[in-house]
């Protein structure tokens, strides 16, 4: 049929008509937040490139996960960042270090809030890359066994989800190894499993002190111009032992996150980074867009598939909802 007899906009043509048909909704439930923890005491150091974002002593890092608690936000996403830097990452698998204190603190503390931990070496190296070097490239192998270590360290101080970040081939099913044999069987693996090698992370860089001293992690992130690749690594993620999926970064890849959400039935997160962050937040604070633009681009994510966001807007959004 055609105009008159169809008018589409009869179903928009009040908030609660549009409310009954729509298609896709997002809750507080769908949030995960990033928080950077770093040593030392009452420290609160704004990232000058994220506005309201800050590198966080563990008694402001657990402030600050009683109000995302109490928000009704279910998880968080932690990043450790040591003052002691080596070749090979030793303050990562440190079971006293930054994060891990954060861990046991936060778990004391937020009884309805799940930790959830990256496990990477880039924040952790004198040379800002992913694992252990050999010859000016990563060698994946060998890493493959302090990111076990690293796991194996966060599970014991009580993370409730371990993420791999690292995109070293092999490393889901070498974790979900460590972590059986070691009596963690039950803990779950968030696999980033489809991570680009992205511009948009150049703030996270500054949050989490991670550039690479030289050269750049394209060698192991993946290209930006190829989407059938995203199914070999969800798929090989998959068949090693991955509980959940992650699409990285969320806004110029909604095309894989629709692809890994039709790929597989495990539950999809999509990471909203920190450039995307920022040039919102950068756009709201000069008054170019309403603050509103957060919802929707949180909504465009949900529409593309994925179940859960990892974004640095959670509370905002939280707020707004």
């Amino acid at each position: 049929m055609h105009f008159p007899k169809v008018r589409p906009r009869r179903l928009r043509a009040n908030p609660l008509i549009r409310r009954m048909v729509r298609e896709t909704a997002i809750s507080v439930d769908d949030f995960i937040y990033p928080l950077f923890v770093c040593e030392g005491e009452n420290i609160k150091k704004p990232i000058s490139s994220m506005s309201g974002v800050y590198q966080m002593s563990v008694d402001h890092i657990v402030a600050e996960c009683l109000e995302v608690e109490k928000l009704g936000i279910p998880a968080v996403l932690l990043f450790g960042i040591p003052s002691h830097k080596d070749a090979i990452g030793s303050e990562a698998y440190n079971d006293f270090g930054a994060l891990q204190n954060a861990i046991r603190a936060i778990k004391s503390a937020c009884k309805n809030l799940l930790v959830i931990t990256d496990v990477c070496f880039c924040e952790y190296t004198d040379h800002g890359h992913c694992g252990i070097l050999k010859d000016n490239d990563v060698d994946n192998d060998a890493t493959l066994d302090i990111l076990c270590k690293e796991a194996l360290s966060h599970a014991r101080a009580g993370a409730d989800i371990i993420a791999p970040s690292d995109m070293m081939d092999g490393r889901i099913g070498a974790i979900r190894k460590a972590l059986d044999e070691n009596g963690f069987q039950n803990t779950p693996i968030l696999s980033y499993a489809v991570k680009y090698a992205s511009y948009f992370y150049g703030p996270f860089r500054e949050a989490a002190e991670s550039a690479p001293a030289f050269g750049d992690r394209r060698a192991y992130q993946m290209d930006p111009a190829n989407r059938r690749e995203a199914y070999k690594e969800a798929r090989q993620d998959i068949a090693e032992g991955a509980d959940m999926l992650m699409v990285k970064p969320a806004l110029a890849y909604l095309d894989i996150i629709r692809d890994v959400r039709a790929l597989t039935d495990l539950p999809l997160v999509a990471y909203n980074v920190s450039g995307e962050y920022s040039m919102i937040m950068n756009a709201i604070e000069k008054g170019w867009v309403n603050k509103e633009i957060i919802l929707e681009t949180l909504l465009s994510i949900k529409r593309a598939g994925a179940d859960m966001i990892i974004t640095y807007h959670a509370k905002e959004a939280a707020k707004m909802l």
